[in-house]
């Protein structure tokens, strides 16, 4: 099965609480103080959440994963206690990448749970119901979606001037790009990242379609060699990008390095790895291989509360269990009788959410519309069988480690 290519950086989902609570007290963002705690999916000792994933459809062999990445998050989370007195449990409902579905699971969660969780990339249509309603969602964004007030993301979009300086970094001078297909949308998305490393300096060659079905990769590294770039950015799927990088290899191209937005993915190895030797990858969180105190407590809490998984070290997983500490964060701060509007509020102004340390501290006031300026790169191994980290930190003004 061929897998799907993600345009551009993406954002993920779920959340958690827990312990014993019997009434409403007058501390935090809650509601009204004497009130009875009566917001959709509260009761006195839990707080249920909805999860909307595409566990099928296209896609879904990398999104399926973050189911585990939100269970490893509640569980860790139900072990110390919990928030504020209540356990969290949560209904899930597989929308199967359909937006007409993702409506339908949309309002069948929302009218019996608390917020909802989401790891799909079809919650478009849903959007402006749930912010009439004032449902909390936190998930996979993208940049037309910051003027939802009711929607939170670690990462709506991503500066592509730092993938600029990486290609600078490397000696890139001239950027030739590829896409899977020829699309209005890819389109558009390669015309920002043209302008982008315009702006730091970078000469760009005009953006190459290439449908498997009918071209040859052969034929695409010949364009690459016509147009001059030593540099090679992909918008593609994973399976087109490892034709096109082993063709390039074929007609001995010295590209001094290769890009792309989607592949940091151990399944990727597996299939594609010695293919794919050598190219980077951009991460929006502390890569796995770079360990440390964050990446251990993710590990750990994968392994007692996602046993299930056979490869805890993936991308989605980490986006579900991010977006869980997310919503579990804002849970918190809405205090021991939380309203969805009190919710909102409070983890609309936390200005330093770093999710325990795995990702840069982010103001949640103004991430929606400013672009994520720095990024670690991995690549892969001269053996195509690991990532190594290759890069730290690099952001769009050239800085970092």
């Amino acid at each position: 099965m061929r897998k799907a290519g993600v345009v551009g950086p993406l954002s993920l989902v779920a959340a958690i609480v827990v312990g014993a609570l019997t009434g409403c007290s007058t501390s935090g963002a809650g509601a009204g103080a004497n009130g009875p705690c009566d917001s959709p999916g509260v009761t006195a000792d839990q707080v249920k959440f909805g999860f909307i994933f595409s566990d099928t459809g296209t896609g879904s062999e990398a999104l399926s994963s973050a189911r585990l990445g939100v269970d490893a998050r509640i569980g860790l989370a139900n072990e110390t206690g919990g928030v504020n007195g209540r356990r969290v449990t949560y209904d899930w409902r597989d929308d199967a990448a359909s937006s007409s579905t993702n409506v339908r699971v949309t309002q069948d969660l929302s009218s019996s749970t608390f917020g909802l969780v989401g790891v799909t990339s079809a919650i478009g249509g849903s959007l402006d119901s749930l912010e009439k309603e004032g449902v909390p969602y936190v998930g996979l964004t993208q940049p037309s979606y910051a003027k939802y007030p009711n929607v939170f993301a670690h990462l709506y979009d991503a500066a592509p001037e730092t993938i600029g300086r990486y290609f600078q970094a490397n000696g890139g001078t001239k950027v030739a790009m590829v896409s899977t297909g020829g699309s209005a949308f890819t389109e558009e998305v390669a015309g920002r990242y043209r302008s982008a490393f315009e702006s730091v300096g970078l000469q760009v060659a005009p953006l190459i379609p290439f449908a498997a079905s009918v071209d040859s990769p052969a034929r695409v590294a010949q364009q690459i060699a016509g147009s001059g770039a030593n540099a090679l950015m992909g918008f593609t799927t994973v399976d087109d990008l490892a034709a096109i990088v082993q063709a390039t290899r074929q007609a001995n191209l010295a590209l001094t390095s290769t890009v792309s937005t989607s592949g940091y993915d151990r399944g990727v190895l597996a299939s594609t790895g010695p293919a794919l030797r050598g190219v980077s990858f951009p991460v929006y969180f502390h890569p796995f291989e770079a360990g440390g105190p964050a990446i251990d407590r993710y590990r750990d809490a994968m392994t007692r509360f996602a046993p299930q998984a056979v490869q805890p070290e993936e991308k989605f997983a980490m986006y579900g269990y991010i977006y869980a500490d997310m919503f579990l964060r804002g849970l918190e701060l809405a205090g021991d009788c939380p309203t969805r509007e009190g919710f909102i509020s409070a983890l609309r102004n936390v200005t330093d959410y770093d999710a325990g340390g795995l990702i840069e501290a982010t103001d949640l006031r103004t991430n929606a519309t400013t672009p994520l300026q720095c990024a670690a790169f991995v690549q892969v191994n001269p053996a195509g069988d690991a990532f190594q980290v290759v890069r730290e930190r690099l952001c769009a003004n050239g800085q970092g480690n």
